[in-house]
């Protein structure tokens, strides 16, 4: 064969969600915390993809789902830069950035083991205090959560 595959194609979907610009070592992670190793409709995924941007990316695309803010939330956390493009009758409906938000309500879990939130039924909340360096205050006990040791519920 004298011919180099230069690309590879991959079918597109009728309808649901792509996660682009994922960060090469996050993918897994994404798809751990999304569930989507146990979700029932086609998942497919890649990693170590050439990009201009970010030297490599990774990539998520997931049929008959689209992700809800809290969703959205956990991707900006661990893939800052990551792009949501929704497909509905083969046709990208939508694309946006994800957006660390400035509050995180219930869907991280405090470092501190001491905290009053890994010990009683309260619901987890803290305040980004640096979106670069992902660095979150928690509002209970007031200790960083960085995104090195960040655990999501």
């Amino acid at each position: 064969m004298s011919e180099k595959i230069k690309e590879l194609k991959v079918s597109a979907i009728e309808n649901g969600t792509v996660i682009d610009h994922i960060p090469s070592n996050a993918v897994f992670q994404v798809i751990r915390m999304l569930k989507l190793d146990s979700f029932d409709s086609m998942v497919l995924f890649a990693t170590n993809l050439e990009s201009k941007k970010y030297g490599t990316k990774g990539l998520i695309k997931v049929s008959n789902k689209f992700f809800l803010p809290e969703e959205l939330n956990k991707i900006a956390l661990v893939a800052p830069h990551a792009s949501i493009i929704e497909i509905r009758d083969f046709r990208v409906s939508s694309k946006k950035v994800v957006e660390i938000p400035a509050q995180v309500t219930g869907i991280v879990k405090c470092f501190n083991p001491n905290c009053v939130t890994n010990h009683e039924q309260v619901t987890r909340r803290f305040t980004v205090v640096e979106k670069e360096d992902l660095r979150l205050k928690c509002h209970f006990c007031e200790k960083i959560t960085r995104r090195s040791n960040m655990e999501f519920i």
